[in-house]
């Protein structure tokens, strides 16, 4: 770094000179203008864009948006878990192909229901499909002793006996982020009882572009364990505090950008919508975290063929069912490299490279087009019904 100071340097100390001497030669009438500092300059943009980053914040505090989406029928519970069926909304078809829908534990599940025009799982009900949504709520006194395999060889096995039973059809498989992992081992665990499976934006090698935050993981694993053993779970804050780490400016740049937008338009309701959903996680249990922190981002144990749920390796290329794996291209939540990874070790996969982020892909203004049609497309061609 010291070359490039020193390099910094002397351009500095150029422009300083070049400002100096244009003043010393101005012949206009008046006195001559002093030369603007490069700190001086530095100083007051770094004002300027600090103003506009805090009046973005508080235009999004004071917007007078709220989420009013009706909630689907509530078909299903278990501790804090429920299922939604989506075959209650207005215009959905209640005994369309069913799906089972597992989110990711860190966010919310209605990111996919986010907005009436916003929403991947009306959408689908709207198409002839019957979604249920698992939302796995906050976690209980009951859940912060969970493990993954209690999530997923415990409710979601739970949660797919209730699509069975209710529509008496092997509903195809839909996991998002995390929750297309878990979709995966549901998958291998009950081959016979799912038509398909659907991945958006799932990570399995945690080494393939892996960012620099996951690298520390292994070096912070004494304290923040035993942090988190203390408390319990894995806090929300600490949870948006390793996503800020992933692109710090990216935080910074979108609230400049709500700063110089006009709150009463569309798209700065959909902006707070987005973000209210953001800041609307919850923490995950102390033994889930430390899976998910410390055996697949710390030592990658999908990758290297050692994560188990309740004892058995999952293995993708023990799931034979029909898959969709789609995976965004411009993805800083997982990797590219990390989601096509696991479209190469199912047998049975067609993969789809989609030209959006990894939230984007579910509720950016181009998802429908650039993203549900060809999950359609691939509903309908496999699964015609």
């Amino acid at each position: 770094m010291s070359e490039t100071a020193a390099s910094l340097k002397a351009q500095l100390d150029a422009l300083e000179a070049a400002r100096a001497a244009a003043a010393a030669g101005h012949s206009g009438p008046g006195p001559a203008p002093a030369p603007e500092s490069f700190e001086s300059a530095m100083e007051e943009e770094v004002r300027r864009r600090l103003d506009r980053f805090l009046s973005g914040i508080e235009r999004y505090r004071h917007h007078p948006y709220r989420r009013t989406v009706a909630e689907p029928a509530v078909c299903w519970k278990d501790g804090s878990s429920l299922l939604l069926d989506y075959g209650s909304v207005p215009g959905a078809a209640p005994d369309g192909i069913p799906i089972l829908v597992v989110p990711s534990l860190v966010n919310r599940g209605y990111v996919l229901d986010l907005t009436e025009e916003r929403s991947l799982l009306r959408d689908l009900a709207r198409r002839g499909y019957r979604p249920f949504l698992v939302d796995w709520g906050f976690p209980g006194e009951a859940e912060r002793r969970f493990t993954l395999t209690d999530y997923v060889a415990g409710r979601l096995e739970a949660a797919l006996e209730a699509v069975l039973t209710i529509t008496g059809t092997r509903p195809a498989l839909l996991g998002y982020c995390m929750g297309g992992l878990l979709a995966v081992a549901l998958a291998q665990r009950r081959p016979r009882d799912i038509s398909g499976l659907l991945l958006l934006a799932t990570p399995f090698d945690f080494a393939a572009d892996a960012p620099p935050i996951a690298a520390s993981l292994p070096m912070a694993e004494p304290w923040l364990s035993g942090a988190i053993e203390t408390l319990g779970w894995l806090p929300t804050d600490w949870i948006q505090a390793l996503f800020f780490a992933l692109d710090p400016l990216l935080v910074i740049n979108k609230f400049l950008r709500f700063g110089a937008t006009d709150a009463a338009t569309p798209e700065a309701a959909e902006f707070v919508a987005l973000e209210d959903w953001l800041n609307d996680g919850v923490p995950l249990a102390a033994p889930v975290a430390r899976e998910a922190l410390f055996d697949w981002y710390g030592r990658n144990t999908p990758a290297i063929g050692d994560w188990r749920i309740a004892g058995r390796t999952v293995i993708p290329e023990q799931v034979t069912v029909p898959a969709l794996a789609m995976i965004p291209a411009r993805d800083r939540i997982v990797p590219p490299a990390s989601a096509r990874a696991l479209a190469d070790r199912l047998p049975n996969a067609t993969r789809a490279d989609v030209a959006l982020g990894h939230i984007g892909m579910v509720v950016s203004a181009g998802a429908p087009s650039r993203a549900w049609t060809t999950l359609h497309t691939w509903l309908a061609e496999t699964m015609p019904g």
